[in-house]
């Protein structure tokens, strides 16, 4: 059967997140959280953060990443940033698959007892929630910039860059 749309998933509900009393609650898509160069000290950090809540599913916190990463690497050197995901989707959807198509009703039992299998993750945002972090030199701020600005197309909320740390350093490329 097909998955539903994600904008099923955009609005905050109540947190579904003890995974012990959860048969079959799937893991996380998120395959890292910490890349690039993690030894290094960089002076300048720039933060994605969301401007509306909602639920952010973890294939698109993924997707997210994986753009973000694949630019910043190519474009600075695998060496030259560390890229940090934020947050981690600890809420666990639940969809309540009826059975469609014709002669369903013979089969189907409707809404009885539908409360609904697991299907995936989301993490749940705030206004101000920090998703993404980048430390960067400065001579890499636009591209970090960029990356961050191809990593919100990928994700289902408004987002602002934030420069944390090193504005100082940046004079003239705000």
């Amino acid at each position: 059967m097909a998955r539903k749309p994600a904008r099923m998933w955009r609005r905050v509900k109540r947190p579904y997140t003890r995974t012990e009393y959860i048969d079959g609650a799937p893991g996380t898509r998120i395959k890292m959280f910490d890349m690039g160069n993690l030894q290094a000290d960089f002076p300048v950090m720039l933060t994605l953060v969301a401007k509306d809540a909602v639920q952010i599913r973890d294939n698109a916190l993924e997707a997210a990443r994986v753009i973000a990463n694949k630019f910043i690497a190519k474009s600075a050197g695998s060496s030259n940033y560390k890229l940090k995901v934020r947050i981690f989707p600890h809420q666990v959807l639940r969809e309540h698959k009826m059975a469609v198509g014709a002669g369903a009703d013979r089969v189907s039992q409707g809404m009885r007892a539908a409360y609904g299998r697991p299907v995936g993750r989301a993490a749940q945002v705030k206004p101000g929630t920090k998703l993404m972090s980048i430390w960067v030199k400065p001579e890499h701020f636009d591209f970090a910039k960029e990356a961050f600005r191809r990593a919100s197309m990928k994700l289902p909320t408004d987002t602002k860059i934030i420069i944390e740390k090193g504005a100082e350093l940046l004079k003239g490329k705000i």
